[in-house]
């Protein structure tokens, strides 16, 4: 077998956009997909779950209602702080668009709010389950697991590349809406049915 030095060589075919691939569905396909998953397994566990009745207490609080309803408060008091470095980073409070501290405190207070909703969650699930006795624990239950979903995608979208610039914002918006449905349907009726009381 014989090989032509001059004959031209081939190629690899040209990419239509001059070697840039455009952005895959699944930039966006998975985190929703993973946000469903987490959300229905959550919903199916505490349904089929049969409730404990209590899943942990804390010293110098009268009931686990009421711990878990000042951990509730402490996480949207933190989500808040979140939203407040949010619009700092985006440049929507004047004077503090280069502040070098909103960046950490942003990351920080959102790690810190997912701590505090935890242990809320473990309760929910473990000691009362997925319940649908009343319009206000019906949408307690729907939004509990919504959120989880909610967070797992932003989590996802965060470590994605090229998305567009309003998605993260809407994205965290939302989960900070859902988490205060939750604190609205939950802890806030604890506060106005006992009183603020530990």
């Amino acid at each position: 077998m014989s090989v032509d030095p001059n004959a031209p060589t081939s190629s690899f075919p040209a990419q239509p956009d001059g070697g840039h691939a455009r952005p895959g569905a699944a930039r966006y396909l998975v985190p929703a997909l993973v946000a469903a998953a987490v959300a229905v397994a959550l919903g199916v566990y505490g349904k089929e779950h049969d409730p404990a009745g209590t899943a942990f207490n804390l010293a110098g609080f009268s009931s686990t209602s009421a711990v878990k309803a000042w951990l509730a408060t402490a996480a949207i008091a933190f989500a808040l702080v979140q939203l407040f470095s949010a619009l700092a980073m985006y440049g929507r409070l004047p004077g503090l668009a280069r502040a070098t501290w909103t960046a950490p405190l942003h990351r920080w207070s959102g790690r810190i709010a997912f701590l505090l909703a935890v242990p809320v969650a473990v309760h929910c699930l473990y000691a009362l389950g997925y319940q649908t006795y009343s319009t206000r624990v019906m949408w307690h239950s729907l939004f509990g697991c919504f959120f989880f979903g909610a967070f797992s995608a932003k989590m996802l979208l965060l470590r994605a590349e090229r998305l567009p610039g309003w998605l993260i914002p809407v994205v965290g918006g939302l989960v900070l809406v859902v988490l205060a449905v939750i604190w609205l349907t939950s802890a806030l009726w604890f506060f106005r049915t006992f009183g603020v009381t530990t």
